[in-house]
């Protein structure tokens, strides 16, 4: 018998990731083109590949404070990833096969499943590195982050979701906000003890190419969060006040409920076991294997860029270039693991129109470190980006 739950923003957990989440990528953003302008560290496919890398800690990390602060064993927690991951990756086979190999990991899908989720995870990525050399922080960030436009756009087409008039007002208004801060948001400031927006367009003197690279990259990445929701990320609590997604688990209380990500496979006669694990265990399992995959594979551009004279290979010449480097690694671990877990609580929509937060915030930012000059059109196109959010977060109640 199914249980209909209203739908919520996941709880206390999602919403401290979600802060978490917009924190992080406007520290992200900013160090990286600190190193790539300020200390002139123009490595772009090195810096993707070191922070991409560092992925691996998620996990690791995860698991760690799981076996610390609950009474989880080891064994456990792997046995029921296991359990629900088989069953994910298995889900679109026939019954029958299903029943005959549901004991064994399917370990050939999941790598072919881990490579496609690093080269379309990874190709905005490294747009998204070239891309701030040559163009404004506060570009840069606005353009990236419409890829909530295009995530409305093939969610309507890949998750046969209906032209809702309350998200898709929201989604535009999202938008316009972005083009607002784009175009009307900042003006130059002059001040001898900073780096000025003038300096920055100065060191990057293609803007436009950089706006192009980034318009390709949120394009990509609005594709990634759709298909990583329909293929890849377990059901969430949202998809069963919906009911798409039929659960056989009650949770023993509402916390419970609140802090689990719970998975069941289609009901049938012979199969109606349910599974649930810790908030964003297995979405920070994959981000690790994504980071491994990164550091196996995608160093062998490395030499060839450096042969053919791309990019040049150098190590960073100073403490203070490998402090901001680690910056990056520490915010990149947190921004696309603590992502990656709301794509699966709240889907491609809310979390990436939810993420356009990070514009405010870097907005903000660059009028602390005095780059930038607040204007009307930047507290417009900052209300319209926080109203549209505020709309959709409403519309999920």
């Amino acid at each position: 018998m199914t249980r209909a739950l209203p739908p919520r923003l996941g709880g206390k957990t999602a919403l401290l990731t979600f802060v978490a989440v917009i924190f992080a990528f406007v520290g992200e953003t900013q160090l990286t083109q600190y190193v790539q302008t300020t200390l002139g560290y123009q490595h772009s496919f090195f810096l993707f590949y070191i922070v991409h890398s560092s992925f691996i800690l998620s996990f690791p990390l995860h698991l760690g404070y799981l076996l610390i602060t609950t009474h989880h064993s080891f064994h456990t927690l792997l046995s029921g990833l296991s359990s629900a991951m088989t069953i994910q990756l298995t889900s679109r086979k026939s019954e029958e096969s299903r029943t005959d190999h549901s004991s064994h990991f399917p370990l050939s899908r999941f790598l072919v499943m881990v490579l496609i989720m690093t080269a379309f995870y990874s190709t905005p990525a490294l747009l998204w590195f070239i891309a701030v050399v040559y163009a404004p922080v506060t570009d840069v960030t606005a353009i990236w982050n419409a890829n909530a436009f295009f995530a409305y756009l093939f969610s309507v087409k890949l998750l046969n979701l209906k032209w809702g008039l309350t998200r898709m007002c929201a989604v535009f208004l999202a938008t316009a906000g972005v083009i607002t801060i784009v175009y009307a948001g900042s003006t130059p400031t002059v001040h001898s003890s900073v780096v000025t927006r003038d300096v920055i367009v100065a060191r990057t003197p293609a803007p436009f190419i950089g706006d192009l690279l980034t318009l390709v990259a949120s394009v990509l990445y609005g594709l990634y969060q759709v298909l990583y929701k329909k293929y890849v990320a377990l059901p969430s609590e949202l998809e069963l006040a919906a009911g798409s997604v039929h659960y056989t688990h009650i949770p023993a209380s509402a916390e419970q409920a609140v802090d689990e990500e719970t998975l069941s496979p289609p009901l049938s006669a012979s199969n109606e076991i349910a599974y649930s694990l810790p908030f964003g265990l297995h979405p920070n399992f994959l981000t690790t294997c994504i980071g491994v995959c990164t550091l196996f594979v995608l160093w062998i551009p490395l030499p060839i860029l450096h042969y053919y004279g791309i990019e040049e290979f150098a190590l960073p010449s100073n403490i203070t270039t490998v402090a901001a480097i680690a910056g990056i690694c520490a915010t990149g671990v947190i921004f696309n693991a603590g992502f990656m877990v709301l794509l699966g609580v709240w889907g491609p929509i809310v979390t990436s129109v939810g993420n356009l937060l990070t514009i405010v915030l870097t907005l903000i930012s660059d009028l602390m470190l005095g780059s930038v000059g607040l204007t009307a059109g930047g507290l417009l196109g900052a209300g319209m980006i926080v109203g549209a959010f505020t709309v959709l977060a409403y519309d999920m109640f």
